[in-house]
């Protein structure tokens, strides 16, 4: 396998810029530049030198096959981070025969393939490479330590055992084997299932964190939707206007609320209209209002009704609370940071119940291999043969290790590999 380099850490000026090599007979290019070797897994102060030039003085880290990111034999070169000097280096490192730049997520492929990260382990270090806010950042680190992974192997230790125990009623009849397994597999398959089950309830809350809860701001023309956006944005997103139905498609702004990523939805102002293109918006709003995980709906009198049914955690509040005198004002500020902490306390509750699943990938293995299971258990209470319901526990193991990466993994490693810079 090639050894390869790239710089992993950002591009453009900075104190330090970071540089990463890998494979076998990587410390030999350190050797050359170097003029000798620092001892493994010890940051050492080098002078870089090429063909008698001065190229820097860097820090050094070596590591052993083994005990590596990739678990080949590795290095890390510290240097100034001017352009020029990281440009020089890989200029430099480009010359050695057999060493190669990195494609994006090599070295993290490595990782894979050589049994130091699982599948889901790597799509946790996607996530964290990606991660906006600090509840994105907990669930992949999450994922990344392996959480899901320890939880598959316990599943799946589990499914093995109830796979010996049938099999070996079918394949060992005459032996000194328990003639009845039913007991101990059926109850092997209802607690593993009840698992799944739950994992697969709480992955929604998982998935949002990932990609961030929907707020719709919902309400009458001119109840103050989009003037409140604005100032929860603190920029002019939105065009605001004492004319009703200025707002007719749906504006959209990402913020970090309390480490939360939520999607902010200003909609069309809800009512009845015979203008064909303001209606057109209001039912878009209607439609993204009730797909949203919460809506705030702004009231213009203390009497009036929300103009949709209020589901569990929704918010109602008088908006220009500066004309009414209560509610909120995204024009004077008044009530605003209560309304932030209401939505982020309503959205807070759903964190805990988070689980590990992340990605549609995973949710579908895992409802796969629920299935599975399911009919594995149709098939013991029903009296079927022993050989059916070994097939169905066989299935479900092979469910669990496409969800780690064990098998059938080559069609998905381009795409998810896609997403990792060079040097990662």
């Amino acid at each position: 396998m090639d050894r390869i380099f790239a710089l992993a850490s950002a591009r453009g000026k900075a104190g330090v810029a970071v540089i990463r090599l890998s494979g076998e007979g990587t410390w030999s290019v350190l050797a050359e530049l170097c003029g000798g070797l620092p001892p493994a897994r010890r940051a050492s102060l080098r002078n870089l030198t090429w063909q008698g030039e001065a190229i820097d003085t860097a820090l050094v880290l070596l590591f052993e096959s083994g005990h590596s990111f990739t678990g080949e034999e590795s290095a890390e070169i510290q240097v100034h981070g001017s352009m020029a000097t990281v440009q020089k280096l890989l200029q430099i490192l480009g010359l050695f025969e057999g060493l190669r730049l990195a494609e994006p997520g090599e070295f993290t492929r490595r990782a894979l393939e050589n049994g130091c990260l699982d599948l889901a382990q790597v799509e946790g270090l996607a996530d964290l490479i990606d991660a906006e806010t600090e509840s994105q950042r907990r669930q992949a680190l999450r994922v990344l330590d392996g959480h899901l992974g320890r939880r598959v192997e316990v599943w799946r230790q589990g499914l093995l055992r109830a796979a010996a125990l049938i099999e070996a009623t079918i394949d060992f009849a005459d032996e000194d084997v328990p003639l009845d397994v039913t007991p101990e597999v059926l109850g092997i398959i209802l607690q593993l299932a009840e698992s799944l089950r739950s994992e697969l309830e709480s992955s929604r809350q998982a998935e949002r964190i990932r990609v961030g809860f929907e707020v719709a701001i919902v309400g009458a023309p001119n109840a103050g939707k989009s003037t409140l956006l604005n100032a929860l944005a603190k920029r002019d997103v939105a065009i605001t206007s004492e004319i009703a139905g200025t707002t007719r498609d749906i504006i959209e702004v990402r913020m970090d609320l309390g480490g939360l990523p939520v999607t902010l939805l200003d909609t069309a102002g809800l009512r009845e209209t015979s203008d064909a293109i303001e209606h057109i918006g209001v039912a878009r709003a209607i439609e993204r209002a009730m797909a949203a995980d919460l809506r705030v709906f702004l009231l213009t009198t203390p009497d009036e009704k929300p103009s949709l049914e209020l589901q569990d955690g929704d918010i109602a509040i008088l908006g220009k609370a500066d004309i009414i005198g209560e509610g909120v004002s995204g024009v004077t500020g008044q009530g605003l940071a209560e309304l932030v902490d209401l939505i982020q306390q309503r959205l807070s509750h759903r964190v805990p119940d988070s689980g590990l699943l992340i990605r549609e990938r995973q949710r579908n293995a895992v409802g796969n291999a629920l299935g599975s299971l399911v009919n594995a258990e149709r098939l013991m209470i029903s009296g079927s043969g022993a050989e059916l319901v070994a097939l169905e526990l066989r299935a479900t193991i092979r469910f669990m290790e496409l969800l780690v990466g064990r098998i059938g993994t080559e069609a998905l490693l381009g795409e998810i590999f896609a997403s990792f810079c060079i040097g990662k």
